[in-house]
Order: C-alpha cells, then sequence, then structure tokens
C-alpha cells in the first residue's frame, strides 16, 4: 500500500493537471501496488477524474473532518475509482446521518499534536454503527491528543482495522524497472 502526497494534496489548484496525469500513468505502470490518494479538494478531484485513465489499483478518498464538508462524498462517489473511501480525521464534531451510498471504507482519528482539538467517543461509534449497517468497513486510526501514542486506539475495548476487500490481485511483479519521468533535481547528488 503506497499513500501517495501524504503530506500535500495531488488535486490541489497549482498542481498542474499535465503532473497529476504522469502520477496516475505511473501508478497504472505499476499495477503491482495499491495508492491510496486522499484530497481535500473534492470538486477538482471529480472534474478531473473524468479525463483521467483510472486504474483499479488506485484508491481515492476525500477528508471529512465535520459537517461542513461533507458535500465532499458526492464528488467521491462520481469518481471511476474502485476503492473510495472517508477519511474522517480529524474528526471534530458529530456528523449525524450519513450517506454511505458507494462507499467502501471509511477511517476516523482523532487530531494529534500540540493544540489538538479533543474528539469524543459518541462521534467515533457513531460514524463506526452507520458503517457496520451499510456493510462499510470501518478503520479507528487513534484518538489523538498531544500524545497519540498514550491515548491509543482501542474502541470499546477492540481494535477496529477493517480494510475493504476490494483489493485487486497482485500481478507478478516486472523483471525490469520502469522508468519514471524527471521533473527536476529533489536530492542533491551524494558526495563522491
Amino acid at each position: 500500500m503506497v499513500f501517495v502526497n501524504s503530506m500535500s494534496d495531488l488535486f490541489h489548484d497549482k498542481v498542474p493537471e499535465a503532473f497529476i496525469r504522469r502520477v496516475f500513468d505511473v501508478m497504472r505502470r505499476a499495477s503491482w501496488h495499491t495508492f491510496q490518494v486522499l484530497t481535500k479538494r473534492a470538486e477538482r478531484m471529480e472534474t478531473l477524474g473524468k479525463k483521467l485513465d483510472w486504474p483499479s489499483n488506485v484508491w481515492m478518498g476525500v477528508s471529512v473532518e465535520s459537517q461542513k464538508y461533507l458535500y465532499r462524498l458526492d464528488h467521491l462517489r462520481r469518481t471511476p475509482a474502485r476503492v473510495r473511501f472517508i477519511s474522517f480525521e480529524p474528526l471534530l464534531e458529530a456528523l449525524g446521518e450519513l450517506d454511505l451510498d458507494d462507499i467502501h471504507w471509511a477511517i476516523v482519528g482523532g487530531e494529534s499534536g500540540p493544540g489538538a482539538r479533543p474528539i469524543e467517543e459518541a462521534w467515533v461509534t457513531e460514524i463506526r454503527d452507520q458503517c457496520l449497517a451499510a456493510r462499510v468497513p470501518f478503520f479507528f486510526k487513534q484518538w489523538g491528543g498531544t500524545n497519540k501514542k498514550k491515548a491509543g486506539k482501542l474502541l470499546e475495548g477492540r481494535i477496529w482495522n477493517e480494510m475493504p476487500s476490494l483489493v485487486p490481485p497482485a500481478p507478478p511483479k516486472p523483471t525490469r524497472r520502469l522508468p519514471i519521468a524527471r521533473t527536476g533535481r529533489c536530492l542533491p547528488d551524494a558526495a563522491p
């Protein structure tokens, strides 16, 4: 499993469409991997998603941290991704009733680090119960806080780490390395 752009957003307005196409081309050619792409730019994801050659090994997700962003689920549903997931992280409030149609996975977690806002167990169990009813795999990542390891990830006495069963079978690994388009130097050359 490869998490693409874990500290950025592939569908940010300043990311050129040509670059996004190259990323999708690499993911398509590396078909033995499963790639997770997460965005907050749901509108652009949907618009470009209609133009992209969307491989089955690319999972697409949106972040939904509060009720204000529930609209992102509608954009996600309209993408051709084989696996569509929601990251409710950091979960900042109760979300109420969710439409989980055509959603294949839900991840929930609290905010972590200095100044982390608290998460309430009732918010998490409300989402978990809806996932169970809709047969959507539920993954509880963490309670968060200033010491997330100490806070742990037990929810009502158990670890919830369900995953989608739609993982395509891995094809054989290639016998040669795939060329990757270079857009510029990322790291300085090592000293001789």
